[in-house]
């Protein structure tokens, strides 16, 4: 059966990615739930999480060559068909022992599912309609964090923890049926050989700068486990960096870095991304332990966000072609930081649509650098690069998350979430989410300053306008032609 592949990939990849990103927040919702069932304590259960981040980040730069060597289609659907069954194997764990192994195997396919569809939609549409195919990304990517908190706290309370993790299964079944009658394969003409030294250190090294990153807030930075995971992080980073720059053919090709748009916008989408992924850890937090709310409340309270991106990416996608990235990218970061700065006025006495507005032009600013920045770093990237390209940009990705996380949550720890009153009794600190908000304010202001390097030029060939009435291919497309679907 024959499809448009950019509708094919398009469906499959945004079912998936929408599962994969909203697992990440879904869960925190019914952490309580679950160890209260096993008799685990709060800084217990937060080992399901911290597994599946690390698997995740372990398995990230794996996904290049295995794309390459099997052709995306196969990996992708085999991941989509593992993270389906992980999925339902956490919904059914009896135990905490189980849970988190299956957590594991969770994050080892989330890890090879978004990177391998991105290539696939980076290789079906042509450079001029790649704001089309960042268009496509913007539902995941901003209503699933939103909705993992409303739709958890709603199937917690009226279901049971189980339904967090069983909620996939019958996404994930549909895509994969989708996806073995539609979806079409792309091959690299040659994959190289396995870079095995390339994939233990990046495996050691982000696994373990995953780890830190996440646990350290919490634990404490000078802990000794903190420290060693830390150390080994860095070392084996700093090792696979000399490794993989002398390999003719690495499983993390460095070299793509060399790209100066490529390079300007990893960097830029680092920081942007910490700054908002910190703040979506950090609102619920205020809303839940300083202001009261319960958990399906506060994560209402988030979802004018995901509204604000998906309305601006309507507009994003027809100003980009006129006026480039740069000018667009420096002001939506400008602009986040400002929201994120105002909501160090939020407390008891705030007016919640008023807070609900900020979020929504959070939002809506936001839009505006998760599209430019996504559709911009391709823009000089060849066809036969585009996997190891997704690969780089999604393991950054993923660091960047746990970098905002990690650094607002040591400023909350560091200047204490709880004070006490008159009469000594323990009430919420807002300082300390001030500062921390101030915090994420810095590192959007941070991505604003990157902006400013980016070059309109280097982004020439995503600025072009599709052709009236025809199908938008090129010859780059042509040379981008699935091989077919067996």
């Amino acid at each position: 059966m024959r499809m448009n592949p950019k509708i094919a990939v398009g469906v499959v990849f945004v079912a998936s990615l929408f599962m994969s990103i909203m697992d990440t927040t879904i869960v925190n919702v019914a952490l309580p739930a679950i160890g209260r069932q096993f008799g685990t304590d709060p800084a217990g259960v937060g080992v399901i999480n911290v597994g599946y981040l690390v698997s995740l980040a372990v398995f990230v730069p794996l996904s290049g060559w295995l794309g390459d060597r099997f052709g995306t289609r196969r990996v992708f659907l085999a991941s989509l068909s593992l993270f389906t069954v992980a999925s339902l194997l956490c919904g059914a764990a009896g135990s905490m022992t189980s849970l988190t192994l299956y957590r594991i195997l969770q994050g080892a396919a989330g890890g090879l599912l978004t990177p391998v569809g991105m290539t696939m939609l980076f290789r079906a549409f042509p450079q001029e309609e790649r704001m089309r195919a960042t268009r496509v990304l913007m539902l995941p990517t901003a209503v699933a964090p939103a909705a993992g908190p409303v739709l958890g706290g709603w199937l917690v309370d009226g279901w049971s923890w189980h339904w967090v993790f069983i909620v996939n299964v019958p996404v994930g079944i549909a895509a994969l049926v989708f996806g073995l009658l539609f979806l079409p394969d792309y091959r690299a003409e040659r994959a190289g050989r396995f870079d095995a030294a390339g994939f233990l250190l990046s495996a050691a090294g982000f696994g373990a700068a995953m780890y830190a990153l996440s646990e350290g807030a919490s634990e404490g930075w000078g802990s000794a486990r903190i420290l060693a995971s830390a150390l080994v992080g860095l070392l084996a980073l700093a090792a696979l960096v000399v490794v993989e720059l002398r390999r003719p053919e690495p499983m993390l090709d460095l070299r793509l870095f060399r790209d100066r748009i490529f390079r300007t916008t990893n960097l830029l989408s680092l920081f942007s991304g910490a700054a908002f992924l910190g703040m979506l850890y950090l609102f619920p937090l205020l809303m839940q332990d300083a202001l009261g709310m319960d958990a399906l409340h506060s994560g209402l309270m988030v979802f004018p966000e995901a509204l604000g991106v998906m309305l601006a990416s309507q507009v994003a996608g027809r100003i980009y072609p006129r006026i480039g990235p740069r000018r667009i990218l420096a002001a939506g970061a400008t602009v986040v930081a400002g929201c994120l700065a105002l909501m160090t006025t939020i407390g008891p006495d705030s007016n919640l649509w008023a807070v609900r507005a900020l979020m929504f032009v959070t939002g809506y600013a936001m839009s505006h650098v998760f599209m430019p920045s996504q559709t911009a770093a391709f823009a000089t990237i060849t066809p036969r690069a585009t996997g190891a390209a997704s690969t780089l940009y999604n393991a950054q990705r993923q660091l960047g998350s746990a970098l905002g996380v990690a650094v607002l949550g040591t400023v909350l720890t560091a200047v204490g979430p709880l004070t006490t009153d008159a009469s000594g009794t323990p009430v919420a600190n807002l300082t300390a989410y001030r500062a921390a908000f101030l915090t994420a304010a810095g590192l959007a202001l941070v991505a604003a300053a990157i902006a400013l390097l980016v070059r309109d030029s280097d982004a020439a060939a995503t600025m072009r306008p599709v052709p009236a009435g025809g199908t938008g291919e090129t010859a780059g497309e042509a040379a981008r032609e699935p091989v077919g679907t067996g």
